[in-house]
């Protein structure tokens, strides 16, 4: 893995923002290897429930991500759908569902081996 094929770490998490190397914060991210976004849920339709959508995930799997990381908030409301759990078992991605903080902990772990991508929801 090159450096401009990493994923972006994470610098720093609180309610309502996440920031990332090179001075960009979002209030919810969508980061993958060589790149990071703001995760607008108005394009895919996300909401609480039914959760994160299939093209959420699937934006990260065509960015080369071979590892998920999903950050439920930070009162872990946030739910997965099925469907986008399914894309991502047909694909043989490896996938971490955690509570915000904890999320950000293992995406910026796994970053430094791995082709990882990141869904984070910084409030609830």
């Amino acid at each position: 893995m090159t450096l401009e094929n990493r994923s972006p770490r994470v610098t720093e998490l609180s309610w309502g923002q996440i920031a990332i190397e090179g001075e960009r914060s979002f209030k919810d991210a969508k980061l993958y290897p060589g790149g990071a976004r703001e995760w607008d849920w108005n394009e895919t339709g996300t909401r609480h429930v039914p959760g994160v959508q299939s093209a959420d995930v699937q934006e990260l799997i065509d960015h080369g991500a071979r590892v998920i990381v999903i950050g439920k908030g930070m009162y872990e409301q946030l739910r997965v759908s099925e469907q986008a759990l399914e894309l991502l078992k047909q694909n043989g991605i490896a996938t971490h569902i955690l509570q915000t903080k904890k999320a950000v902990e293992k995406y910026n772990e796994l970053r430094v081996t791995e082709p990882v991508g990141g869904l984070f929801h910084t409030t609830c």
